[in-house]
């Protein structure tokens, strides 16, 4: 699938040199066709390494996509250059009155604060309330699985005993759901947390449905019977040495992590990360934009949210 952005970002000649088809602002505009609207609001710290990690599983379906990366505006961000952020990043404030097809929220470093404590937690609101009535699915990841749980359900995160990091053995519990669709009985994934949500609060709650878990991980994916939210518990979207830098950099900074589990080949960090998740990784995104967006957004962004008025 052909994914349009800025040419000048950086990660556009990163995914080019991995074959994966980037379009250039030019070439899209002379093509008559409805391409979906995808934003991505990235609060990761490293914003360039989970742009190409989100850009890749993007591209693994025939549709095309113009994306789009939001920041907040409440939020003041040291780890990436204001000059980057203002030629690649739209301030939400700005994009209230558009509609996308599609949001991704990804996760963040701040899960051992409150949800109420994290300085962006108003905004971050603000922008859930929103997604409801001008996007047709969003995709919440890890800690913004969390805090979406919280905000539209109040499930509340718990504390782990001791940080989840490695890669885990889940369970497909409806192989005839349409995001499950494709998938093994057995599929391993990413994690990386400190906190969790209980099983049974889940279950608990009408409205959601638990697609996959892990005997040692949880609960893993999860969607609203609406079928306009999905919440991923974990990180499928790491690349094979992610969880190997935050690895060597909690070892600097003296933190003495555990081994992430079932990660590197025989347990040797000298021998390498085993990439044992990227197939279920694409399945997924791929189900995600095709089953729960492509086939059921309105032709018209200006229709999103109106689907109701409209049948009547």
């Amino acid at each position: 699938m052909p994914i349009r952005i800025n040419q000048k970002m950086p990660v556009f000649h990163r995914l080019e040199a991995e074959n994966i088809f980037v379009m250039p602002e030019q070439r899209a505009a002379t093509q008559d066709i409805r391409e979906l609207q995808i934003a991505i609001l990235n609060i990761m710290p490293k914003k360039e390494d989970t742009e190409l990690q989100l850009l890749r599983l993007l591209s693994n379906t025939p549709l095309q996509v113009r994306v789009t990366f939001l920041r907040l505006d409440s939020h003041q961000y040291k780890n990436t250059p204001e000059e980057y952020l203002r030629q690649f990043y739209k301030p939400f404030s700005e994009m209230k009155e558009h509609r996308f097809d599609g949001l991704i929220i990804t996760g963040a470093p701040v899960e051992n604060l409150p949800f109420e404590a994290v300085d962006y937690w108003e905004e971050l609101k603000e922008i859930m309330r929103w997604s409801d009535d001008h996007v047709t699915s969003t995709v919440y990841i890890c800690w913004a699985a969390q805090a979406g749980l919280y905000f539209h359900y109040g499930i509340e995160k718990h504390a782990l005993p001791a940080k989840l990091s490695g890669i885990y053995r889940h369970t497909t519990l409806y192989r005839d759901e349409i995001l499950t669709r494709g998938f093994n009985d057995r599929f391993f994934a990413p994690h990386s947390r400190y906190t969790g949500v209980d099983k049974e609060d889940v279950q608990n709650e009408p409205s959601l449905t638990v697609l996959a878990e892990a005997d040692d991980a949880g609960v893993y994916l999860i969607e609203d019977k609406q079928h306009n939210r999905v919440f991923i518990c974990g990180h499928p979207e790491y690349s094979r040495m992610t969880l190997d830098a935050e690895y060597n950099r909690d070892l600097k900074k003296g933190i003495h992590p555990a081994l992430p589990v079932h990660y590197y080949r025989d347990d040797d960090p000298k021998k390498g990360p085993v990439f044992q998740w990227k197939a279920h990784a694409f399945l997924l995104f791929s189900n995600w934009l095709n089953y729960r967006v492509y086939q059921v957004t309105p032709y018209r962004l200006d229709e999103i949210g109106h689907e109701e008025e409209q049948s009547c």
